[in-house]
């Protein structure tokens, strides 16, 4: 009996649906009101487990801006998938996304779904942009690249930095390369020249982790206020009916 796999016109998609960014300013606003984070997290708590409260304290302290992973041109959304799962599992929050114009993306049956909801994803239709805003905020762009390189654990991830990961098959572009501060490579003694793209991002992440603890003495840097909107974020978005929650909460207090 033939398993349901995907037809022909189901394997590619033109867009790809990762929405979720992070707010690192201001008050929410949610059920047609305003919540500072403290009384979100207060409102909240009742309905999350002990033990997601636990995790989402745990993980906090990990978590950065200050490492932001950029895809450009990626075709396959289950090697985006698996490096945005990465890419959250060493607490790196910022993830962007350089779209291909007129690009088909690749579907995949085996895309993990939920990593994309703890991080702070930014889609961009030119890489050129991308870089520059990320620069111009204070990182130094780290491209991936073959040749004219330095070993990826020479490169000094204690600095806010950005990495640049490419297309699967042709690799960055030239204007990537053109933006690039730093270009880096993981130094390879085989007939093979490169890695899969999600296997290149785990060790290259792993670098950047293992850098940031051995010269910082932590690679979470959170200040307090932005990491008490990122832990009221969680709860809502671990809670799939928050808004239903809360303006059931914000009826109750009126009929009062």
């Amino acid at each position: 009996m033939k398993g349901k796999g995907m037809t022909p016109d189901e394997r590619f998609t033109f867009s790809l649906d990762f929405k979720n960014t992070l707010q690192t300013q201001g008050d929410f606003s949610l059920a047609g009101h305003m919540w500072s984070a403290t009384e979100l997290l207060k409102t909240l708590k009742p309905f999350l487990t002990e033990e997601r409260i636990e995790r989402i304290s745990s993980v906090l302290p990990q978590r950065t801006f200050n490492i932001a992973v950029v895809g450009e041109h990626l075709h396959d959304i289950g090697n985006i998938s698996a490096v945005m799962r990465s890419a959250e599992s060493f607490g790196f929050l910022p993830f962007h996304i350089i779209e291909q114009q007129q690009a088909k993306y690749k579907r995949s049956e085996r895309i993990s779904k939920g990593s994309e909801k703890w991080l702070d994803i930014t889609k961009w239709k030119d890489t050129k942009a991308c870089l520059r805003d990320l620069k111009k905020s204070g990182y130094q762009v780290v491209v991936t690249a073959l040749e004219g390189s330095q070993p990826i654990h020479t490169v000094d991830f204690s600095k806010p930095t950005a990495i640049v990961l490419g297309n699967e098959k042709t690799g960055v572009s030239p204007e990537a390369l053109e933006e690039a501060d730093i270009r880096a490579a993981i130094p390879m003694n085989g007939f093979t020249q490169s890695f899969n793209i999600s296997v290149a991002a785990a060790i290259i992440f792993y670098h950047a982790y293992t850098d940031r603890l051995k010269k910082l003495g932590r690679s979470g840097d959170l200040p307090e206020d932005v990491a008490e909107r990122i832990e009221a974020q969680y709860y809502l978005r671990t809670l799939d009916s928050a808004e239903e929650i809360l303006k059931s909460i914000l009826q109750k207090k009126q009929n009062q």
